[in-house]
């Protein structure tokens, strides 16, 4: 058996290295929204033949718009986010595009969202997290029949969010990473993951506390973290092979969603063993003083 909990103080230590700079990059910067929240107009473009990206930023802002990214979907194909436009300045914008390109780009998407949909979406988003986080505590504590197990689960997965969603922040502020309705499935999957894990290793403390009632129970956790460990990186390692391969030969439009799942992936296994049993440890340890 490995004394995994003899190092836990080093384990949060390593979690707060990789959490305190996203945290101070969301007070300092915040996040870089997409217009699925702020509200905007979406419009994706294919060209017959290759096109620099520079020219088409530069035709487009001598003719008066405002764009405020652009990205490469594909091939000759480009994702433009402008400020909200109505429906008919886009055949404007392509005929100016046109005309300067000397080809006509074929329009495969146009969508418009408005400030008032973005900012609803925005709520619906955070009440989503608490709704998730609320039922994963009361599930954890039910099936437990303990609420210390319900409430160390929460907090390794608000570690995995955090490390999430600062993480962002940074690649916001120094990459232009917008996050969007993807980053929020993203989210709500990964807290999903890094629950089902923990429970793993919760389930089999319990039943080391059955089979013996009167070992220490710090032995018993690490006893359940031994056991368990080969499972978690096994199952965990096939999720993130396949997303680093999505990454590298994925489209563009899913690069940062699939960064998303990978970045989660590994918090969420990396928390379910190294914090959440940890707190647990220090809980019971806590209430075996008093």
């Amino acid at each position: 058996m490995i004394r995994w909990m003899k190092f836990k103080y080093v384990y949060f230590l390593i979690s707060a290295l990789v959490i305190i700079p996203g945290v101070f990059s969301l007070i300092r910067f915040g996040l870089k929204p997409s217009i699925d929240f702020t509200g905007g107009t979406l419009v994706e473009y294919r060209f017959e033949e290759q096109v620099e990206k520079e020219k088409i930023i530069e035709i487009l802002e001598k003719n008066e718009y405002h764009l405020n990214s652009i990205q490469s979907s594909g091939d000759n194909t480009y994702l433009l986010r402008l400020p909200p436009i109505e429906n008919g300045q886009d055949f404007k914008m392509k005929e100016v595009l046109g005309d300067k390109l000397g080809q006509a780009p074929v329009e495969l998407r146009f969508e418009t969202v408005g400030p008032t949909l973005g900012r609803e979406l925005l709520i619906k988003t955070i009440v989503a997290i608490i709704l998730a986080a609320g039922f994963i505590v009361g599930y954890v504590t039910w099936r437990f029949k303990n609420a210390k197990f319900g409430v160390c689960a929460i907090l390794a997965m608000f570690h995995d969010t955090l490390v999430l969603i600062g993480i962002f922040s940074l690649l916001g502020y120094f990459l232009n990473v917008e996050i969007d309705t993807l980053f929020v499935t993203a989210v709500l999957t990964v807290l999903s993951f890094s629950v089902h894990d923990t429970i793993v290793v919760y389930d089999r403390i319990r039943e080391l506390q059955k089979n013996y009632p009167k070992t220490d129970f710090e032995n018993l956790a690490n006893e359940a973290v031994t056991e368990t460990m080969s499972r978690s990186l096994n199952n965990s390692l096939t999720i993130i092979f396949m997303l680093i391969a999505l990454f590298l030969l994925g489209g563009e439009t899913i690069k940062w969603f699939v960064l998303a799942l990978l970045i989660g992936t590994i918090s969420g296994t990396y928390s379910s063993t190294f914090n959440a049993v940890p707190l647990l440890v220090i809980w019971q340890k806590l209430k075996e003083r008093r």
